[in-house]
């Protein structure tokens, strides 16, 4: 049964548990960015598994765009070692679907299309750091205009595995010059979302020509004393799975996120099921 729609505004404040509810009853279809703040965003790839092998090496030899914080069983659904409950078919509120290289339609469920043969890899996402700088007073223009982060394709090339190639994809955040410095060290501690920019400046430098007009997201606003800052993006392996012209395979839609039971500052993004053993015990 369909719940009654809800709004990005209406579930700022609920728990991960919470919003994944809500988009796995229909109730929402909307970006992620600012939702449940503290907990683990993740980018995903859903593919077959002959080809799993592959993706997890260009992911390895390519931990700035694709930092893995989760591999699923092959043909199970279900993470548990990101969160409670996890179903990856129901629980990403909108999804894209790829067949031999071509984008095919976005869907905001996969049940019908889930294969016996998947295997899901959850990459971290920067979404996950933009609460820590929200804590230490840095502004992020997306979040304040309650837009999608803007998304680019660079000239930045990747190391290849396989099948896999391709292009850097960044995301741009304008940063008032003075707190540049402060946003690096704060992002750089979140290594399993991204870690720090990896350019500050002159979009033309890493190949892109117009800010105003980003791939993907929303275009946001540079004041006189910003700069923009680039960080690499987890829908780098929606290109580089694009290139790769594998028969089928499944990414979230740019900005709409899995979101996770696992804190955003845990170093490693494991949900532990088990009792902690205290001395004595």
């Amino acid at each position: 049964m369909t719940l009654t729609r809800v709004s990005h505004s209406d579930l700022v404040d609920k728990s991960a548990t919470d919003v994944r509810s809500a988009i796995r009853h229909g109730a929402y279809d909307g970006h992620t960015a600012g939702l449940a703040a503290g907990k683990l965003q993740c980018n995903l790839a859903i593919l077959p598994e002959r080809f799993a092998l592959d993706f997890l090496r260009f992911c390895q030899r390519n931990p700035k765009p694709c930092p893995i914080v989760g591999v699923s069983d092959t043909g199970n659904p279900m993470l548990p070692t990101l969160g409670h409950d996890i179903d990856i078919r129901t629980d990403v509120s909108k999804y894209r679907v790829f067949r031999d290289g071509q984008f095919c339609h976005e869907v905001t469920d996969i049940s019908d299309l889930w294969s016996e043969d998947f295997v899901t890899v959850a990459l971290g996402c920067s979404f996950t750091f933009e609460n820590a700088l929200l804590r230490e007073g840095i502004p992020v223009r997306h979040i304040e205009s309650g837009k999608n982060v803007p998304m680019y394709r660079s000239n930045i090339r990747l190391e290849t595995a396989g099948k896999f190639s391709g292009e850097m994809v960044v995301t741009m955040r304008p940063i008032p010059a003075q707190l540049v410095a402060k946003a690096t060290e704060i992002s750089g501690r979140y290594p399993q979302a991204h870690g720090a920019p990896i350019a500050v400046g002159d979009p033309s430098q890493i190949g892109i020509a117009d800010l105003a007009t980003p791939e993907w997201g929303d275009p946001v606003e540079i004041k006189t004393h910003e700069v923009p800052v680039y960080w690499a993006c987890g829908v780098t392996p929606q290109n580089v799975l694009l290139e790769a012209a594998l028969p089928i395979c499944i990414t979230h839609a740019p900005g709409h996120m899995l979101i996770a039971d696992v804190a955003e500052d845990a170093e490693t993004p494991i949900l532990s099921r088990n009792k902690c053993i205290q001395p004595g015990d």
